[in-house]
């Protein structure tokens, strides 16, 4: 049974690009696999950030993530930076990582070229990645598609770090891609984003799910209600693929085709498929913000269950790296 690790970032709203392309798998894997799902708080400040609302951010994705199916009596869900041996193997993984590979990577060179003064946490940005999965020794990493590349490189580092120190430790991670490997924004222009405003959040009230629907693209063929449309251009379609009965796929299939309604009707059928899926959630998450100390509780647990592994993971690291162990002094303690 191979280790699972995936990781998201604090953002807060957990949206239904997020659920799409990452949660609802890590909510199957969960029932199979020892799996290890970090909130990377660490990662999100690598850009500007809101430091006054970051906690509370970590905190409800935290929610949104129980609230959505993940079990902490079955998965390991915590902080990142509330395990210290993420940054601390960070650091020792850029002694064997070229600088080559880093200024290689495509993230990189979009994000960087943004910055007028280019950070070095963006740069090693992906050894902090290859850290957090290598940490738990984990085999498979769920990955959308963008993130093949990084996944590459965490393999790279890890084979470069065993031909050096201790052949076979860290195994070579594979990827699992999930069948929504990209979601399209609301806005029809690049993947969902909660910086960009155009998601759905998964936890919006009823009313809310609408509004954010309303100016959503579609086919641009239909330029007025009476217009035929192309169910294969239409990206609210493929969110009714996702989220409505077959039959209400199939007719809304054809009533796009046959100009048999307007496009405000589509996007009203939609949102009470979205609303019904996450009824569920929305009720999880009233009773977690009910009793604010159980999400507090369960990462905290979390982060006690991840220190255990990360910390015998840390010690054979040292070991086989010749560094000298810590020693109490004799009479400490006795």
């Amino acid at each position: 049974m191979a280790r699972v690790f995936s990781g998201i970032q604090p953002s807060g709203e957990l949206h239904i690009g997020n659920y799409l392309g990452a949660v609802q798998n890590w909510v199957k894997l969960q029932m199979e696999h020892d799996c290890f799902i970090c909130i990377v708080d660490y990662h999100a400040i690598t850009q500007d950030y809101d430091a006054a609302a970051l906690e509370a951010r970590t905190l409800e994705m935290a929610v949104g993530l129980v609230a959505a199916g993940i079990d902490p009596e079955r998965s390991v869900l915590f902080v990142q930076s509330h395990v210290p041996e993420h940054t601390e193997l960070a650091w020792i993984l850029t002694t064997v990582t070229p600088l080559g590979d880093l200024e290689r990577m495509t993230q990189f060179k979009d994000k960087s070229q943004r910055q007028e003064s280019i950070l070095a946490g963006l740069l090693n940005y992906p050894v902090l990645q290859a850290a957090d999965i290598l940490l738990y020794r984990a085999g498979l990493v769920p990955v959308g598609e963008d993130q093949i590349q990084h996944l590459e490189l965490v393999r790279e580092i890890a084979r470069k770090w065993n031909t050096r120190f201790a052949p076979g430790f860290f195994p070579e991670p594979q990827a699992q891609l999930t069948k929504a490997r990209r979601i399209v924004g609301l806005d029809g222009l690049g993947k969902m984003s909660k910086s960009m405003g155009n998601t759905i959040g998964i936890l919006e009230e009823p009313a809310a799910v609408f509004d954010r629907l309303k100016p959503a693209k579609t086919d641009p063929a239909r330029v007025t209600k009476k217009d035929p449309g192309d169910p294969a251009k239409c990206n609210l379609y493929s969110l009714h693929q996702y989220f409505s009965p077959a039959a209400t796929v199939e007719d809304v299939a054809q009533k796009c085709r046959t100009a048999g309604w307007g496009c405000l009707d589509c996007k009203r059928v939609l949102a009470d498929s979205v609303v019904a899926h996450f009824a569920p959630a929305r009720e999880k998450s009233r009773e977690l913000r009910n009793a604010p100390e159980r999400i507090r509780d369960i990462l905290h647990a979390g982060a006690e269950k991840a220190r255990a592994v990360a910390t015998e993971t840390m010690r054979e690291v040292r070991e086989k790296m010749g560094l000298l162990a810590a020693h109490m002094p004799s009479g400490v303690g006795r």
